[in-house]
């Protein structure tokens, strides 16, 4: 069932409004969590453009809404050149007999106009061919600057109004970008939009930097930092640029991860040959030990709720993932298969947990259900780690290395369905990515 959408202003100050539906409920709609084989045929024809000065943005925004549903795997857009229809009145209805002809489902008609305030106005609206009628409609006013961020705004509507589901596409990833020679690698912080656009780093890489993780609630992330050899978690604020030291630790520091509402860091903290799991409060910067075992217990991850958290453990003999109360209490094994499991982190649908698997010779990445239970491994290769989730729980990026003296990690995209992986574009290479959750 199809619904009307509602959503709020952005930080941007991107307004965006809806245009009526011309009927309530209609039928397309795509299954995702079949497993859809099949994309569904969509036809974008360029936005149409009020003034010469923004034919080009037009023709940008309608390439980036394309790309970002072909990526998905749920849409294949179809080829311009086989339009019957040129849509030259946004306001009138589409010929819906032209487009059943090229076997289109859904149309997104648009058009961008620049407004007497020097703001773009961006609007689009969606159609079912075969019903004959509109789905929904948005219009969107920014800096002409935010174009990209509006067709991602754009995709993500189309995405949830044809899928049910939440978009993905108005996020942003962090990542360690890394260069230079494999045994001296320098390694620095950078964030991108999720298709790999918009690139810049954040750190200098003077100092080695890993694990960078984002705050479910704002634009800041956590990561490791070893100046001096000495290793520091830090929270980095992405708009202020404003960095500060959460915490010096006397041992080695491992894995930091916000909890869901962003006030606390839970983390590793090594002593010994050991290391176990620890929760630092950011307002009174205390912290509290959680587990208490002569093991390895490591990559702690929150559920959405924050009641339970996941993480993996050595104490019975080979690296597993263990589950437990938030306060530490009821410890136990989750995993069941034949191999080792790492990297455990918790779908922000709480509907799954993602993790790395090696298992004679291969890493794999997969998923499980919380209790263990329906295990699913997406893709494997010679070097594959680092799961992190899409803000919609659908769709997974990780790092794959490739060996030799030339070699180097570089991030990939696979859906839940396993069936639909792709490479993330990035200068160089790339490791330990993290998804933001959708822009606000």
């Amino acid at each position: 069932m199809i619904k009307l959408l509602r959503m709020a202003a952005l930080a941007l100050a991107v307004l965006c409004v809806s245009w009526p539906a011309s009927q309530a409920g209609a039928a397309l709609q795509v299954d995702i969590t079949g497993g859809q084989v099949e994309p569904m045929p969509i036809a974008l024809p360029q936005f149409l453009a009020a003034s010469a000065e923004v034919a080009q943005t037009g023709l940008d925004i309608t390439q980036v809404i394309s790309s970002n549903l072909e990526s998905s795997g749920l849409f294949r857009p179809l080829p311009p050149q086989s339009f019957i229809e040129q849509i030259t009145n946004f306001a009138r209805e589409p010929r819906f007999g032209d487009w059943r002809t090229i076997q289109a489902q859904a149309l997104v008609t648009g058009q961008v106009t620049l407004q007497p305030d020097g703001r773009l106005k961006a609007e689009f609206r969606l159609w079912d061919v075969f019903a004959q009628q509109q789905i929904t409609g948005l219009q969107f006013v920014a800096t002409p600057k935010s174009w990209r961020r509006i067709a991602h705004k754009i995709s993500d509507a189309i995405y949830i109004a044809l899928t049910g589901e939440g978009g993905y596409f108005d996020s942003r990833v962090v990542f360690v970008d890394e260069s230079g020679p494999k045994d001296q690698r320098v390694k620095r912080l950078a964030i991108m939009d999720q298709d790999g656009e918009n690139i810049r780093t954040l750190t200098n890489g003077e100092d080695l930097v890993v694990t960078p993780r984002f705050s479910p609630t704002t634009q800041e992330i956590t990561y490791m930092s070893f100046a001096g050899e000495m290793p520091r978690v830090y929270l980095y604020n992405i708009e202020t640029r404003q960095r500060e030291i959460v915490g010096v630790f006397p041992n080695m520091t491992f894995a930091p991860r916000f909890s869901p509402d962003g006030q606390r860091v839970i983390m590793s903290l090594q002593s010994g040959a050991n290391s176990n799991i620890f929760v630092l409060d950011l307002r009174s910067r205390t912290t509290r030990q959680l587990t208490k075992t002569p093991a390895i217990d490591t990559g702690p991850s929150y559920s959405p709720d924050g009641g339970q958290v996941v993480f993996e453990s050595d104490r019975g003999g080979s690296q597993q993932i263990y589950l437990m109360n938030a306060d530490g209490s009821g410890q136990q094994r989750i995993s069941r298969g034949q191999g080792r499991y790492s990297t455990p982190v918790w779908s922000p649908r709480g509907d799954y947990i993602a993790f790395t698997k090696l298992v004679n010779g291969n890493f794999a990445i997969g998923v499980m259900r919380p209790d263990g239970s329906g295990e699913r491994i997406l893709t494997e290769g010679f070097h594959n780690e680092g799961p992190t989730w899409a803000p919609n729980g659908r769709v997974l990026m990780f790092f794959r290395d490739t060996p030799g003296e030339n070699g180097g990690p570089k991030l990939y995209a696979v859906d839940l369905t396993g069936r639909n992986e792709r490479l993330v574009s990035t200068p160089g290479f790339a490791s330990d990515p993290a998804w933001s959750p959708l822009l606000k």
